[in-house]
């Protein structure tokens, strides 16, 4: 549901995004709540770790929610200072054996969001996980999240709360003690509408993809997408095909650099199809290329943990924030660009034309290894539209 009302800040990297949230948790005074697909015991994961220990131990209610496989490598010893220091800490599906094979593994909490406060909440693609990593990266990881303040607020307190007792529950047996949660405060506090985008396997199923296509659909200038693992199904592909025949431009800024060369080199195997379709493909070297961003005609915009990529599609937890202010979105659409023409270049249809045929079998390889995969689960069906359910409700790679 779109909300008027509300007050959006764009945070650019963790250079951004980790100051304002530690601030936000300093100067919490009842309730905190954070979920992450990763989190680690680096110097970042060590700030976030105080600034929760602190609150915990002024009173304030504090909750984490981790993913178990993203987060698997967690020190014991951070976990345990956590809880001691009287911050809650759940698993979302934690790992019981790495050989164990299930269909429901994959299925994971990817999200990276947190409320104060029930007052301030942050929704973004941003792990608590140092921007270079360790990784010897040349430049920061390229990433954003949103800091939200008026009645949006509300819906991530609500998608926080249903979420954290969802696996109480599972995990418990029972709902522990007494609700504590807050109640939010819904009054207007500027003027932006903006909308959460939630993605599960029960009611939610489509619901970005669908935020994604209908905003592709009424695109009459230009689609400006910055996404990490970019692999689309044919329902996507084929609306920016449309897109493309009705006279709009059409821009992709997708990873260059990344550890994961399966991945890369399948969603390499559609360049053809988008430069043979007059679409601009960009690839960012300069660091990674983390983002899940877009903006559609300079006036609808959507950032968040959501890749468009069949993990986050059909199988994970994902949490998006929409927004149709235009203000903001010419605002995302410019910080895109500016990583764009600072870091990426230009993948030209006559010289993809001319690589080594070596090269493009192995995109195909890759691009059919992940399809097979997809098949072997169950999902090659749904994910190009077709009416196959997936069922159940119920990755790492920083995605």
């Amino acid at each position: 549901m779109i909300r008027p009302g509300n007050r959006l800040t764009l945070l650019e990297n963790g250079v951004q995004y980790f100051p304002a949230l530690i601030a936000a948790m300093d100067a919490a005074r009842h309730e905190i709540h954070l979920e992450s697909y990763i989190y680690t015991a680096d110097a970042t994961g060590r700030e976030v770790s105080a600034a929760l220990m602190r609150a915990a131990r002024r009173g304030v209610v504090t909750r984490v929610l981790l993913d178990g496989f993203g987060s698997r490598d967690l020190s014991a010893e951070l976990v345990g200072e956590l809880r001691g220091a009287g911050v809650e800490l759940l698993f979302y599906r934690p790992e019981r054996g790495f050989m164990r094979l299930r269909r429901h593994r994959l299925r994971r909490m990817h999200r990276k969001l947190a409320v104060v406060d029930a007052r301030i909440g942050f929704v973004g693609g941003i792990n608590i996980v140092d921007d270079q990593d360790g990784r010897n990266l040349a430049a920061p990881r390229e990433d954003f999240a949103i800091e939200v303040s008026g009645p949006l607020v509300a819906d991530i307190h609500g998608a926080a709360r249903q979420l954290w007792k969802l696996v109480e529950w599972s995990r418990m047996g029972l709902r522990r003690g007494e609700d504590t949660w807050l109640k939010p405060d819904t009054r207007a506090v500027g003027e932006q509408h903006a909308e959460l985008l939630t993605r599960d396997s029960l009611h939610r199923r489509r619901a970005i993809e669908r935020a994604y296509l209908k905003a592709i659909g009424h695109a009459r200038e230009e689609v400006l997408i910055a996404n990490a693992y970019f692999l689309p199904g044919r329902r996507f592909r084929q609306a920016l095909l449309e897109a493309t025949r009705r006279g709009v431009r059409v821009i992709l800024v997708m990873q260059g650099h990344t550890d994961h060369r399966l991945y890369h080199a399948a969603s390499r195997a559609l360049y053809r199809f988008f430069l043979e379709n007059g679409m601009e493909v960009y690839e960012y070297h300069a660091s990674e290329l983390h983002a899940k961003a877009a903006v559609v005609d300079g006036h609808w915009a959507t950032l968040g943990s959501s890749n468009i990529d069949p993990f986050s599609l059909l199988l994970a937890r994902e949490a998006n924030l929409a927004t149709h202010d235009p203000t903001f979105a010419r605002h995302l659409r410019e910080r895109i660009l500016h990583s764009r023409d600072r870091g990426a270049h230009r993948i030209h249809r006559q010289a993809w034309r001319e690589i080594p045929w070596t090269l493009r079998f192995a995109s195909w390889l890759a691009y059919g290894v992940v399809r097979g995969l997809m098949g072997l689960a169950g999902y090659a069906q749904a994910y190009d539209g077709g009416k196959r359910r997936a069922r159940g409700e119920h990755g790492r790679r920083v995605m």
